[in-house]
């Protein structure tokens, strides 16, 4: 005798096709496997995208920009920009005349 059959019609067939929230709910193993397999996996909710499974580390490299540095000199010291070399020469400046 074989286990109960999974109902296709529920489960999403493609990846990146949404699972409404009942279904998700019902197979949270396979909603789980999906995103650690095929990546982030959207849940709807009456028809509308509500919220998305997506693996730790990839939650973790999305947030990880937004967090705020410890300090202003370790944002500068950590930034893409590093090496980058920048020109700060500019032309002297005497300022303007002025009638008094």
């Amino acid at each position: 005798m074989q286990g109960p059959k999974k109902n296709s019609r529920l489960t999403p067939k493609r990846s990146g096709e949404p699972w409404q929230l009942q279904t998700a709910k019902a197979q949270f193993s396979e909603l789980f496997r999906r995103a650690r397999t095929e990546g982030p996996q959207v849940v709807t909710r009456q028809g509308k995208e509500q919220v998305v499974v997506l693996p730790a580390e990839q939650y973790a490299q999305l947030t990880k920009r937004n967090r705020q540095p410890k300090s202003l000199v370790k944002f500068f010291a950590e930034s893409p920009l590093t090496h980058v070399k920048l020109d700060f020469s500019r032309d002297v400046d005497y300022g303007r005349e002025i009638k008094l």
